[in-house]
């Protein structure tokens, strides 16, 4: 039965591959009150890892074929619009092409793009109380050309200055949104510096995380026997997440004696290069590429040390998640570390290069007292952060 007062939102987001932004969605997908909300998703592509963690109460709509051609060769691409009769969408993957070829950076290169993108898509048949671009990029841009709707949100789910975009491209978009969300008081300030313009629309509202939902997940067994120190990191294979330098650490820490295994789950572009330098370290056995996990919990939850030796974050979702499992942690300075970590309190900030990174776990290594003093420290933090679906509400009225 429909209440005549609720509201009608929209979720846009280009899939659900694993990442901290899609699986943010999940969560807050999973906590929403569908009594007050009635939800659907716009996904550009209908794939990835927590595809099938989509509540039954969200509507999910049709994946717009057209998106595809931007993402496969040129080639590909034009065989595809001629076969099916579309050579408006062959003409403008033919431009997109020449920005492809062109635009060395790759964010930029997303948003020009666009442009071309959003000629070929369709717009939504459906009108909303709001429509939330769920991340930087075309979801945002998607809902200020696509969607009809009397609130438009955008979420910028990182670092915004890190991020490599073109503010000016953004400005057009930034200035048609009710709303620009971000996950840290860092991230906000970063945007409120980059666009003093729109300070009054900048809004933080946290990932939303559930201490009980992790803990029992925590519970699943995997195979994880070893028995010296257990080391877990959780993070895309790719150049942020800073992988080569926890490489370089482990190398260390092998060669000053200390019996380890580091799991990594995750994956991405920079699977070749890593799978490289552990054979050239020797490392096979040692460092290990688990891949994507739906569920990473057991595997954080029977770690020895949490490590994050990111290059930029914007919250990291994983030290939220191994914060409420109450593991020793060591992150990188990323300019967001300390909205999550108090160096030496709860746990240990170290500078980004893989010597520090080295030094960082073999001081926890190597002292009982100090891993306590995390693992306490952890146990008295309130870590749920369900309450932050009441920002969304806000955001909606």
């Amino acid at each position: 039965m429909v209440v005549a007062n609720e509201k009608n939102i929209l979720f846009v987001l280009n899939n659900l591959n694993c990442g901290g932004a899609e699986k943010a969605l999940i969560s807050l997908l999973e906590t929403i009150d569908y009594s007050m909300y009635n939800v659907d998703l716009y996904l550009f592509k209908h794939e990835g890892i927590f595809f099938n963690k989509i509540p039954k109460r969200v509507k999910l709509l049709k994946e717009p074929f057209e998106y595809k051609y931007f993402d496969m060769p040129i080639k590909k691409a034009l065989i595809g619009c001629i076969q099916k009769g579309r050579v408006d969408i062959g003409l403008s993957r033919i431009r997109a092409g020449y920005i492809f070829k062109r635009e060395k950076n790759n964010a930029i290169c997303t948003q020009k793009i666009w442009k071309y993108v959003s000629k070929s898509l369709k717009s939504v048949n459906k009108q909303y109380d709001v429509a939330i671009g769920y991340l930087e990029n075309h979801p945002i841009y998607f809902c200020i050309d696509k969607v009809i709707a009397t609130k438009k949100i955008g979420f910028i789910h990182n670092d915004y200055d890190k991020l490599g975009m073109d503010p000016d491209i953004d400005m057009d978009y930034f200035c048609k949104l009710d709303n620009i969300v971000t996950v840290s008081e860092e991230c906000a300030n970063i945007l409120k510096q980059r666009f003093p313009m729109f300070s009054h629309k900048v809004e933080v509202m946290y990932n939303i995380v559930s201490p009980n939902m992790i803990n029992n997940m925590a519970l699943e067994k995997v195979a994880m026997n070893f028995k010296g120190v257990k080391l877990v990191s959780v993070g895309r294979l790719t150049y942020q997440k800073g992988f080569e330098m926890a490489v370089e650490a482990c190398k260390s820490l092998v060669e000053s004696g200390h019996d380890i295994q580091w799991y990594i789950i995750g994956e991405g572009e920079d699977r070749e290069k890593l799978e490289k330098m552990i054979e050239e370290y020797h490392l096979k056995g040692i460092f290990i590429l688990l891949g994507l996990k739906e569920n990473p919990y057991p595997y954080i939850n029977q770690a020895d040390i949490y490590v994050q030796p990111s290059r930029f974050e914007g919250k990291s979702i994983a030290i939220d998640e191994a914060k409420i499992l109450h593991k020793p942690i060591i992150a990188t300075n990323f300019s967001t570390a300390k909205d999550q970590l108090m160096d030496k309190k709860n746990g240990l900030i170290v500078e980004m290069d893989s010597t520090s990174i080295f030094e960082g776990i073999k001081k926890i290594i190597g002292d009982d007292v100090l891993r306590t003093t995390f693992i306490d420290s952890l146990a008295k933090e309130k870590l749920g952060t369900e309450n932050e679906i009441q920002k969304l509400y806000d955001f909606c009225r």
